[in-house]
């Protein structure tokens, strides 16, 4: 279950307090989170407060159920992260390479005959 399930998130931009809060974690953890992740890059303002938006937070919420519920060590967060979003283009291109060895198969039984 999604910590983001229950939660509205309606403002633009979250402290790094806010954030903690959603995730019942420690402000620490978000910090490292985001030196560890590319993913999180809250915009920081004058003071150098971070500020996250809704975007980080998913990312923080996709991180914390890989490696909070799932298990997965931080490399393998890392590696599910990435695969992930390569999964998309990868799934397409697939398709696309399983076509083209479809044509050249049936090109090749029909010389055959």
């Amino acid at each position: 279950m999604s910590k983001l399930d229950n939660i509205v998130l309606t403002k633009l931009y979250y402290s790094i307090g806010e954030v903690a809060t959603i995730f019942d974690v420690n402000t620490s953890l978000i910090r490292f989170w985001e030196k560890e992740f590319t993913v999180i890059q809250p915009k920081k303002n004058k003071k150098g407060n971070r500020l996250f938006t809704v975007k980080d937070i998913e990312h923080f919420n996709k991180i914390y159920q890989l490696v909070k519920e799932q298990g997965y060590t931080l490399d393998g967060a890392k590696k599910a992260l990435k695969s992930g979003e390569k999964g998309h283009l990868e799934g397409n291109q697939n398709e696309v390479l399983i076509d083209k060895l479809e044509k050249i198969k049936s090109q090749l039984l029909a010389l055959k005959k």
